[in-house]
């Protein structure tokens, strides 16, 4: 049984997360929390802390934000979009229980002083900008990090705030660019 609360967008994510691991959920349903869903999620977050782990997509993004602004210690889970996409849907009800499991193996917490390691230009030398295949690259890596998906400026942001280490960055881009054969 995890200790944190794991804190989910809706009903079937909690079916998912329940085939995967033993733990107490939440569910926000969508954005538009009411008092008693933020009552529950702040009564959790002082007691036990939460893990919050949202669809890999916009809408998910924006909960996690707004979720990160009232609870500033939340722990992050991400789950990359190959992952997440089934039946032509993306979310964590899609997910396998690996790929969840992998995902809270991978928990970050936010640094809310972040440091300045990485940079956007650094993002293009490393053709994680610009590319064709840019998008996809920094899929891959944020699914190897565990710090998710997002645009330049998100991943270099999440790369400075969840504290990623030039090691491991330079481990996770190793492992998933094509080598030359």
């Amino acid at each position: 049984m995890l200790k944190e609360v794991i804190v989910v967008e809706g009903k079937m994510d909690i079916v998912a997360v329940n085939r995967a691991v033993e733990a107490d959920c939440l569910i926000t349903g969508g954005f538009h929390f009411n008092k008693k869903t933020l009552s529950n999620i702040a009564a959790a977050y002082k007691k036990r802390g939460i893990i919050i782990l949202t669809d890999p997509d916009s809408a998910g993004e924006n909960i996690r934000k707004f979720l990160t602004q009232k609870f500033p210690a939340a722990k992050h889970a991400y789950i990359s979009r190959d992952e997440a996409t089934a039946n032509n849907d993306i979310g964590v009800e899609q997910a396998s229980p690996e790929s969840i499991r992998n995902a809270l193996a991978k928990v970050h917490t936010l640094n809310l002083n972040p440091r300045a390691e990485f940079t956007a230009a650094e993002m293009l030398q490393y053709g994680l900008s610009g590319g064709a295949e840019s998008s996809k690259l920094r899929d891959k890596i944020g699914a190897a990090l565990g710090i998710g998906y997002g645009n330049v400026k998100t991943f270099v942001n999440r790369l400075n705030s969840y504290g990623v280490t030039r090691a491991e960055f330079m481990e996770a881009l190793e492992n998933v660019t094509p080598k030359n054969s």
